[in-house]
């Protein structure tokens, strides 16, 4: 064929590594975000965040990206978002060609023109959504909660990235069924997916949030990372302040990499050096681990982290005390306490006798000594 058309024709191997999805949670929260304003603004952040996405894009044509917010009341999508584009029509039911209300495109820049469009596209959407997020929350839902909505942004990344793997599986010929299920003896003659030939997904959070505000959020976060941890899918956190007790679980639990940000400012740095490499560099690199791993939860009451708690038998719930009347304070289910808290019976203690001591000059004086018997 190259003979022919004097052109060169290239085919795709079967044995091609498959792409890599990186989804990227990023912690919105305005309270948080006005304490780190001074050392770094959420601006920088996001700027160094799309520096970071490119360099995701850059390494294999087919990578893919995803970036969700995590807010205080809700958890969106920065990208991808589909744009719903509404049609006009006459009186004759057609589409009307020049609307005279239609608004023009914005300009251009020269700059824009010449970026690579994967970039540019990620670029526009992430800041686009993001400055409208944030104009849409008002003062009056911010003075209700200071918790962010990080259980509903790892939903969405799950779902996110179970409907590529799925999509990825039926385009490339492979199983469509959860390559972490056991396989059937009955059909052993079919070839199941592995962690190996299906799309290498992972997640990384940017917290700046405390978890201690999330207290609420306990099971359906540990819900998540316990998914995460059945589909080999590592969640990454880079901690630029506040404490993140369920976040170290989840790094720790998934096999991802946490890093607490002793300088924020260097943010693109440890993003670049240490998020960067895939599931299959970093087994060739000596990565960061964290040895002191907080495995404690929060109570449901008071959101107080304890070591010792009370575990309600029906929703899981955690309290710091037990409760007064035995309800549950989540479920509602009447709890059987026993005979917890009340007073022991006390049993009086028996006297023991006192020896009585001899009284005489016999007993004070020094003993004498028995003389030997004669013969």
């Amino acid at each position: 064929m190259n003979t022919i058309d004097a052109t060169e024709h290239y085919e795709t191997s079967a044995n091609d590594r498959p792409p890599s999805l990186l989804t990227v949670i990023v912690d919105t929260n305005p309270h948080a975000w006005a304490l780190l304003n001074p050392t770094l603004p959420l601006s920088t952040a996001i700027a160094n965040i799309l520096v970071f996405l490119n360099a995701h894009l850059a390494c294999n044509y087919a990578n893919e990206v995803a970036v969700v917010a995590s807010h205080t009341h809700k958890a969106t999508w920065l990208y991808p978002v589909e744009r719903t584009t509404t049609t006009t029509r006459d009186t004759d039911g057609d589409i009307a060609m020049h609307h005279p209300q239609a608004s023009s495109p914005p300009p251009t820049s020269s700059t824009s023109i010449n970026k690579y469009r994967p970039f540019r596209i990620v670029e526009e959407q992430v800041t686009a959504n993001l400055h409208a997020l944030m104009t849409n929350t008002s003062s009056a839902s911010l003075s209700t909660t200071t918790s962010t909505m990080m259980a509903g942004a790892l939903t969405l990344a799950l779902s996110h990235i179970n409907r590529r793997t799925i999509a990825w599986n039926e385009a490339h010929g492979g199983d469509i069924s959860n390559p972490n299920e056991s396989s059937n003896p009955s059909s052993s003659n079919t070839t199941r997916a592995t962690p190996e030939s299906t799309l290498q997904s992972r997640i990384l959070i940017l917290s700046v949030s405390s978890s201690t505000g999330s207290a609420h959020q306990y099971i359906p976060i540990m819900n998540a990372i316990f998914a995460c941890q059945r589909l080999h899918i590592p969640i990454d956190v880079c901690k630029l302040s506040g404490d993140a007790v369920f976040l170290q679980q989840a790094s720790d639990a998934t096999k991802g990499i946490y890093m607490a940000l002793e300088e924020p400012r260097g943010l693109l740095q440890y993003l670049m050096m240490g998020f960067l490499p895939d599931q299959r560099s970093r087994r060739h690199l000596v990565l960061p681990t964290r040895v002191d791993v907080d495995f404690r939860a929060a109570c449901f009451c008071h959101r107080r982290v304890v070591d010792v708690g009370f575990v309600c038998s029906i929703c899981l719930s955690i309290f710091c005390e037990p409760l007064g009347d035995g309800v549950c304070l989540t479920c509602g289910s009447r709890l059987d306490m026993g005979d917890y808290g009340a007073k022991p019976a006390v049993v009086a203690r028996k006297r023991k006798k006192k020896k009585v001591k001899a009284t005489g000059p016999s007993a004070t004086g020094t003993p004498t000594p028995t003389p030997t018997p004669g013969p």
